[in-house]
């Protein structure tokens, strides 16, 4: 993980400065690190928009995935769980620097669509913020969103 520049917070933001999010955010989804094909698949076809980066609160964030003992919508098998988290953390202590994180703004709240791993890893280390791409289906609910 440390030395990859391609999904860095600062080609996210390059990318958004130049209009390219989206392309942006499409490659990383389709990439080996986050391996999420089917989002970035189901993404293509629905004329998402994109926002970002921005920074927000690591406890305004709510998870997607996780241990199955938690209230989740996609729960994960603890061991693997841990296993992923704790490669992340071993990265992190290296000075890897995790790509945003990908949220949605439902009911208020934002969701992680990808990016739970990431989450929980920077969580733990005692981060209060995270970088973070919004995205939604339309760009006027981005009019509040601050931009850091």
């Amino acid at each position: 993980m440390p030395g990859d520049d391609q999904f860095s917070l600062e080609s996210a933001r390059r990318a958004g400065e130049r209009g390219g999010l989206a392309e942006w955010v499409l490659s990383f989804l389709a990439s080996e690190g986050s391996d999420n094909e089917v989002l970035a698949g189901a993404l293509a076809f629905e004329g998402v928009e994109f926002l970002g980066p921005v920074r927000l609160a690591v406890d305004d964030l709510t998870p997607m995935a996780g241990p199955d003992d938690q209230q989740v919508v996609v729960p994960i098998d603890e061991d693997e769980w841990e296993d992923d988290v704790d490669t992340m953390q071993d990265s992190l202590t290296e000075g890897w620097e995790p790509p945003p994180i990908l949220v949605s703004m439902r009911e208020g709240a934002y969701l992680i669509e990808d990016g739970n791993h990431r989450h929980e890893v920077l969580r733990r280390s005692g981060a209060t913020y995270v970088w973070a791409i919004v995205m939604s289906p339309g760009s006027a609910s981005f009019v509040t969103l601050p931009r850091v």
